[in-house]
């Protein structure tokens, strides 16, 4: 044998050898394609969350696949199709998956130039690349065409295409010509012009260097090639391509998505299972709800960022079903404020916090079922605790006190007085009891600890569980769960925590303009234009501004604040979060669906006399309707509250005072205060013993003196001078310091 043969047998060997081993390889490579397209999609699916239309929440542009913006094909402007298929794939509808003429003459063009100049890819083989992303090289090529005649077998031109425009990808991590349209144009297909459409077709070849928002005269000469080359194909008008040329692309930035992350994070932790179809599961939230109050929020945050607010929530409920229609958390909503909003990925509906005010309507809505009346008599008159050795007085917001004043005025005015003596009828134990009933589980300390200052929001709660109880209110009295879905995945018991009629009584007491007018003025910003129940909440030092409100259909509640605890710059409920409120019910009044709260048809009207200070000394009586529970109403009789009996506000029992060496001693002093003065009666002061003074009203102004004292006042008849009323005796010791001037 030659060494000829022999060596031809040998290249026929390994020409065999090496075919085989390509063979193997291409079939080891290629991929079956999907039998359906959109199958393909799903290992990108994930847990997807819809508002109440439908509508994704919380949409991720960092996905593999587009699995949210799907439009078919026969809903995409017949232009657009056409100028994909022009530019990408002129015979799309003639080959079998690859175009082996144009593969030619692109292979023919980049080795005469001595470089890549043209590709070849039709649409089936870039839709294999998307579905099998490869690198780029011409193995990967020779796979992506034995793959796409492979997929062409299996589905049809028209599924192609139409998964094709879904994921083509666009800059900013966009898929599919709807995202891209929203991402330049704020529209959807259907609305684009002949121009924008041809953009749109030809951004995906070079996504990042032809992106409009970089450099929008970019594709000018592409787009006018295009139009040519589809006035030869007969798809344009010469006339169209005129129009077309003259138009300049005006691009608009996208509405920001809508910020539901904390929503979907609660559903993600409360929900036991998932009540998915398809991978979706549909909530209550309303998008268009939820866009509103998230911009209400960070604007109004962004307004008193000088008041030095930084943190903020809203939370927006239907309580007559019990579903949340917005969640919005201060900062998570911008993109600019999430850099200056220090926790904004922390869930402020969800964040226990002081609520002040704002939870007496709880304890007076019990008071109403346990036999008083909205003219029920309260006194509001100075009072003192013991903290320590040190004493806390107690005041209303405007240092102002006013005496005896109905159950009406002291929680429209939101006096504290007035709280604590309504406490402590109820009692702190019933009173926490009630509050654990309507789903306050953040109260997680005894009785002990909160004490009466339970009736002035010492308790740290949520928005949350705020709202929940406000809901609780607003539907007669009746405790219904809050829920995120439509079905809630578990049983909600209605459980009746008040009386229709208490409960109507306390919104009808809220929603009165007259029963605020003390210390919020009777042009207050709580008053609404449809009569809405409303009640405000500020924590010590500033830290807290609540507002909570409800109409006949919708329960609102903002808190205002800071997550480090830092103190607001002099921020009230009523100045702060009372603004969001009122935009949000202007919101919800555009529905049509609010009326007058409910009134119980049980309540009795009965006119009565209401007493109060117009002047120095001066007192007039008004004639006004009240409404009553059934057995509460006054008699035609003159009420005789039984007598209290003498009490002594200040000094508490083992009060240290800081005597202050450097001041004179006249000019230091301390006022004794006593409460519970039957009427025609005065006080005896006996300090360490001896009789100081005798007042007829019950306050002295004591000349400090060092030392350890011991104070007793007691009652004394007028017209019976000889004799000492020990209608209650009350004493206690004091001890005078000198104040440390060089402290450590």
């Amino acid at each position: 044998m030659s060494k000829y043969k022999r060596y031809g047998k040998i290249a026929f060997r390994g020409t065999i050898a090496l075919v085989a081993v390509i063979a193997f390889k291409t079939a080891w490579d290629v991929q079956t394609p999907t039998l359906s397209l959109r199958a393909a999609t799903n290992d990108a699916q994930r847990f997807q969350v819809l508002d109440r239309r439908g509508k994704p929440l919380g949409i991720s542009y960092q996905n593999r696949f587009n699995t949210v913006d799907i439009v078919p094909l026969h809903e995409m402007p017949e232009l657009l199709r056409q100028a994909f298929v022009t530019s990408e794939d002129r015979h799309f509808f003639e080959h079998h998956g690859v175009d082996w003429k144009a593969r030619a003459s692109a292979l023919w063009q980049n080795i005469h130039a001595r470089k890549s100049v043209r590709g070849a890819s039709t649409i089936t083989e870039q839709v294999v690349r998307i579905i099998h992303p490869r690198p780029r090289n011409l193995w990967s090529r020779w796979v992506e065409g034995f793959e796409a005649t492979l997929l062409e077998m299996h589905a049809s031109k028209g599924e192609i295409l139409e998964f094709y425009l879904n994921q083509v990808p666009y800059a900013a991590n966009r898929r599919g010509v709807a995202q891209a349209a929203r991402y330049y144009f704020n529209r959807d297909m259907d609305t684009l012009t002949h121009k924008e459409m041809l953009a749109l077709t030809i951004l995906p070849r070079a996504p990042s260097a032809l992106d409009l928002y970089k450099n929008p005269d970019a594709i000018e000469s592409a787009v006018a090639r295009l139009a040519q080359s589809m006035i030869e194909r007969k798809e344009l008008t010469e006339q169209e391509n005129k129009q077309l040329l003259a138009e300049t692309i005006t691009l608009e930035l996208p509405s920001p998505p809508l910020s539901t992350t904390h929503f979907i994070n609660y559903i993600r932790e409360t929900i036991p299972y998932r009540l998915s179809e398809n991978g979706a599961l549909l909530t209550t939230l309303d998008g268009e709800l939820q866009h509103t109050a998230q911009s209400l929020l960070d604007e109004r945050i962004k307004a008193l960022k000088r008041k030095q607010v930084h943190n903020g929530a809203l939370l927006v409920v239907d309580h007559t079903t019990g579903e949340i229609l917005a969640w919005a958390v201060g900062g998570a909503g911008n993109e600019e404020l999430k850099t200056e909003t220090p926790g904004h990925d922390i869930d402020t509906v969800r964040s226990p916090r002081q609520p002040g005010s704002s939870m007496k309507p709880f304890l007076y809505a019990m008071a109403l079922d346990s036999g008083w009346s909205p003219a029920t008599e309260l006194d509001d008159a100075p009072m003192a605790e013991a903290i320590g050795s040190g004493l806390h007085d107690f005041h209303n917001y405007s240092h102002t006190f006013y005496g005896k004043i109905s159950l009406r005025e002291a929680l429209g005015n939101s006096l504290n007085i007035p709280a604590l003596e309504t406490i402590t009828f109820i009692t702190p134990s019933r009173y926490l009891d009630t509050l654990h009933a309507l789903g306050f589980s953040s109260l997680t300390q005894p009785v002990e600890f909160y004490k009466e200052g339970l009736a002035l929001g010492n308790g740290e709660v949520t928005l949350f569980e705020m709202v929940q109880g406000y809901s609780a209110l607003a539907n007669r009295g009746v405790f219904r769960p809050l829920t995120p879905l439509p079905q809630p995945p578990f049983t909600r018991e209605n459980v009746r925590i008040y009386s229709p009629e208490a409960t109507s009584l306390i919104a009808n007491i809220l929603s009165d303009p007259f029963a605020r007018r003390r210390e919020f003025g009777a042009g207050s910003v709580l008053n609404l234009p449809v009569q809405t129940a409303v009640k405000t909440g500020t924590s010590t030092d500033y830290r807290d501004a609540w507002v909570l409100g409800f109409d006949s259909r919708y329960t609102v509640g903002v808190w205002l604040g800071n997550l480090d605890q830092t103190p607001m710059d002099g921020i009230t409920g009523s100045v702060g979060p009372a603004l969001i409120l009122r935009g949000i019910f202007a919101d919800l009044a555009e529905l049509g669906t609010a009326h007058a709260l409910y009134l119980s048809p049980k309540l009795v009207q009965k006119e009565i006399c209401t007493n109060y200070d117009e002047g120095a000394g001066k007192k007039d009586c008004f004639s006004r309707t009240e409404y009553f529970i059934p057995g509460t109403e006054p008699s035609g009789e003159k009420r005789t509250d039984p007598p209290r009996g003498l009490t002594l506000i200040r000094p508490t029992e083992g009060l240290q005072i800081a005597y202050d060496p450097r001041i004179p001693s006249d000019r230091q002093a301390f006022e004794f205060v006593a409460g519970g003065i039957a009427a025609g009666r005065k006080v005896v002061w006996v300090l360490n013993g001896k009789p100081v003074t005798t007042t007829e009203g019950g306050s002295f102004l004591w000349p400090v003196e060092r030392g350890h004292h011991t104070l007793t006042a007691n009652e004394i008849d007028d017209e019976k001078k000889d004799r000492f009323f020990r209608y209650r005796a009350f004493q206690c010791e004091v001890m005078v310091l000198d104040i440390d001037l060089n402290p450590i």
